[in-house]
């Protein structure tokens, strides 16, 4: 059946010497995978660079439910990360946002909240031209709230260890073990209160970064024991150190 739908790439890998398999999540069917042919040729490739990693897109394509892959009829561009792919370290978070989003999102579980807040986030980190070396950390604080295991908040001083396992913040180190330190339970509950705005006055080394990102994937996957490993985690953290 022919739908239209608007669509934010999140990957996409070589499937035969002239096509591509395209991770897309859309707004009304959630993630869908679809195979694009010819998109490694001359004639065509020029389109390659619209299936990049948060690009946004209005598609209309043939939806066939449970259908492993799906087929696009026609795409257009409705957003371009122009400034996000003339930035090294813009892309390198988009990569790392792309992947991340792979493995997070359910085939075929559509959630237009989870999309606009991607969406929008997207928006913001393109306009973004200073002070986001923390947007990372705060998309994927973010982000947890959508997929289910929004933290609690801090509610007295006494709590400084946040409790990974139970999603709040607690007075004694809990026995489970999944749990952060004072120092790195400050910096927390700092990004999940945060705007994205607010989130690049908290100072941090590059070092620290790196760490609370650790943290803060030590918490998806307590929360979704089958996320993938992040391969971009290293380039990621070698630009932001």
């Amino acid at each position: 059946m022919l739908k239209k739908t608007r669509g934010i790439v999140l990957n996409q890998i070589k499937y035969t010497d002239t096509g591509i398999v395209v991770r897309i999540y859309t707004r009304e069917y959630g993630r869908l995978s679809f195979m694009i042919k010819g998109m490694r040729n001359r004639k065509t490739g020029k389109h390659n660079i619209l299936f990049q990693p948060l690009y946004i897109l209005d598609l209309e394509i043939y939806y066939r439910e449970a259908r492993e892959m799906q087929t696009i009829k026609e795409f257009e561009s409705a957003f371009t990360p122009f400034d996000i792919y003339s930035d090294i370290r813009k892309t390198a978070v988009a990569i790392f946002m792309g992947e991340v989003l792979t493995s997070v999102l359910k085939e075929e579980s559509p959630n237009e909240e989870l999309f606009d807040f991607v969406g929008n986030s997207i928006e913001y980190f393109e306009s973004s031209r200073s002070g986001f070396a923390n947007f990372h950390l705060a998309f994927l604080a973010g982000l947890c709230s959508y997929l289910g295991f929004e933290p609690g908040s801090k509610n007295s001083e006494n709590e400084i260890f946040f409790d990974m396992k139970n999603g709040n913040f607690v007075a004694l180190p809990p026995v489970h073990g999944q749990y952060s330190d004072p120092e790195n339970s400050e910096i927390l509950t700092r990004l999940f209160s945060s705007s994205f705005e607010s989130a690049g006055d908290i100072a941090l080394t590059g070092a620290m970064r790196n760490v609370i990102l650790d943290e803060l994937l030590k918490y998806f996957h307590v929360h979704m024991p089958g996320m993938s490993r992040i391969r971009s985690l290293d380039i990621l953290k070698e630009v932001f150190s």
